[in-house]
């Protein structure tokens, strides 16, 4: 277990969680066993001294794009997905205080009752007062994935990396769930994730990244110790970063 005085690589981080990864083997909807599982790596990594935001996707719950295949207009779909978000935000929350760990919600959409409405300068406040900040709603409009939201977000705190937890560890040629013979990358550029067309993140969000300067790590947050490895700069996964 990481203490305060351990020797981390980073001062500020964000991590980017995908819905279906707190749905556990269910697929959809919320599985405590994964909450429980994905809150203990953020606890443990948060006891480091490291300052921890999150931004966690809804897809476990809604997608606002398939939506129009049921007849939703895109934009409503958008902000349903925007409301499945907050869910996952809010019972991560609940998940990580069960474990001692002080957090905050904020939101891109305001819902007063339940989550402070986003303010840059408070969400840096809370992390300099060693809270995880859990950041819901996307980027509170609709056309705009979280992906894009988690990059944003990473620029406006400063977070010297982002994050992607994932339920694989890294990035492939193919997919390696479907094709055996799917290799890993250690590194790659953002320019290459756009040119080949890599599922990292969208286009949107790599670019934002790549205008900031901002590198992304992606690993599988599934994987116990995972994200402590990473806090220490081990190489775990792929690293998204500038032409070498």
């Amino acid at each position: 277990m990481l203490n305060s005085s351990a020797n981390t690589s980073y001062k500020r981080v964000l991590l980017k969680l995908s819905g279906e990864v707190l749905a556990g083997e269910d697929k959809t909807g919320l599985s405590q066993k994964a909450l429980l599982r994905v809150s203990e790596e953020i606890a443990t990594a948060q006891e480091s001294g490291v300052e921890i935001a999150v931004v966690v996707g809804g897809g476990n719950i809604f997608r606002g794009l398939p939506g129009m295949d049921r007849g939703i207009e895109r934009a409503s779909g958008d902000f349903m997905g925007m409301l499945a978000t907050i869910i996952n935000a809010l019972a991560l929350q609940s998940t990580l205080e069960g474990l001692g760990t002080p957090t905050r919600v904020m939101t891109a959409l305001e819902i007063r009752q339940v989550a402070e409405p986003y303010i840059r300068r408070r969400a840096i406040r809370h992390l300099e007062k060693k809270r995880v900040v859990l950041f819901g709603g996307g980027t509170g409009n609709p056309f705009f994935t979280t992906d894009t939201a988690a990059a944003l977000r990473a620029a406006e705190i400063g977070a010297d990396i982002l994050l992607k937890g994932t339920k694989v560890d890294g990035v492939f040629t193919s997919d390696p769930e479907k094709d055996p013979e799917a290799t890993k990358y250690e590194y790659i550029s953002y320019l290459e994730v756009l040119e080949r067309g890599l599922k990292v993140m969208d286009g949107t969000a790599i670019s934002l990244c790549m205008e900031n300067k901002i590198p992304i790590r992606v690993f599988s947050i599934l994987e116990k110790g995972a994200m402590v490895e990473v806090m220490l700069g081990k190489p775990r996964g792929t690293l998204v970063g500038e032409e070498m």
